[in-house]
């Protein structure tokens, strides 16, 4: 995996519609970060994606883009959360 403090995961969850994967991912080229991978489910209504993301370049303060990503969570009706990979990993740790 890429160095732990350069890229993070973020998980976005809700009512699947329209728009979701294009509206968090134009965000995240508008500042300039890299998706490495990306999965996707929707089961029922309900959409579950978890997204690895660069954030060598980034071009937003990280504080500014967890408050970015959670305005267009409420645009999309989801929630969207981000935490370095390092953190996530130790809290999912068995």
């Amino acid at each position: 995996m890429k160095d732990d403090k350069n890229t993070a995961v973020i998980t976005v969850l809700g009512q699947d519609r329209v728009g979701i994967i294009a509206g968090v991912a134009n965000l995240l080229a508008e500042y300039d970060i890299n998706i490495i991978n990306i999965s996707q489910t929707i089961m029922d209504d309900l959409f579950t994606m978890i997204m690895l993301v660069e954030l060598r370049d980034i071009k937003i303060e990280e504080s500014d883009l967890s408050e970015r990503l959670k305005s267009i969570g409420d645009e999309l009706g989801v929630k969207i959360t981000i935490q370095h990979t390092g953190l996530f990993n130790a809290m999912h740790r068995i």
